[in-house]
């Protein structure tokens, strides 16, 4: 798996993005390709501004990091059509350039901030994580994505 707190890896990721067009479609799934740059975004979002998302009650939380978590954050990449979380579901149409700019800039941060600035950092819907559990989670979601678009 790419380690998104390596430079190498996180340019390769906005290289894939910039091979994107707004007219790019999706192999599997109903997302447009602006909705699935928006979508991304979300899971950044989360670290960077989280006063845009509610966060988990209790019991939600309880069960996310006991069933949830577990595929997120772990090796195995995720399953076509999989299910997707209320909060990261994009219903309208979005600025292609726009999400696609945020999210070229989500992944710059991260990388720069590395991997000591996640290891032991809450996540909104999972507790402290490992900065491994970090990048596992944003690569695997990148990919997944990305890979939809054929890029």
């Amino acid at each position: 798996m790419e380690n998104v707190f390596d430079t190498k890896d996180a340019q390769n990721y906005i290289d894939r993005i910039n091979k994107l067009t707004s007219e790019t479609q999706g192999l599997w799934g109903k997302m447009t390709v602006d909705q699935m740059l928006a979508h991304c975004n979300v899971s950044y979002e989360m670290v960077y501004e989280p006063e845009k998302h509610k966060k988990p009650g209790t019991i939600a939380k309880f069960i996310l990091k006991s069933f949830v978590k577990p595929k997120v954050v772990g090796d195995k990449a995720y399953t076509q059509n999989g299910p997707t979380a209320p909060q990261f579901i994009i219903a309208d149409r979005k600025n292609f350039e726009e999400e696609k700019k945020r999210l070229i800039g989500f992944i710059q941060k991260t990388q720069q901030l590395g991997a000591s600035a996640f290891d032991g950092k809450e996540s909104f819907s999972f507790g402290k994580l490992k900065s491994q559990e970090w990048n596992n989670m944003f690569a695997k979601h990148l990919n997944h994505h990305l890979a939809q678009f054929g890029v």
